[in-house]
């Protein structure tokens, strides 16, 4: 599970831009401890966790979704922010996809 969540606040920083340098820097933790927590070395407390999600704009459901069992939401609202981005044919089909394997999922 640590590995799953550092490697989660990994994956915000880079989509940030940012090098494990600035983050700690911004943080006032060493580089060393940041790449720690990144590899799940070590647990990570609260409150260190909360501004690592506020210096990084993210939200806490981006960083467990694959540690908490209810963050379906989460994936959910990503895959409907890919599929505005496309063009409204495109949008179409996958609509006309998604309801067909949903209908037959519910049979």
């Amino acid at each position: 599970m640590l590995k799953t969540i550092g490697s989660r606040i990994q994956e915000m920083r880079k989509k940030k831009g940012l090098t494990q340098e600035e983050l700690a820097e911004r943080m006032d933790i060493s580089p060393h401890y940041l790449s720690a927590l990144e590899r799940g070395v070590y647990n990570i407390k609260l409150t260190l966790l909360v501004n690592i999600l506020n210096t990084l704009g993210c939200s806490a459901d981006e960083v467990f979704e694959d540690v908490v069992d209810c963050s379906v939401k989460t994936k959910a609202n990503r895959l409907s922010d890919m599929v505005d981005a496309l063009p409204p044919k495109e949008q179409q089909r996958i609509y006309e996809v998604v309801e067909a394997l949903v209908k037959n999922a519910s049979k």
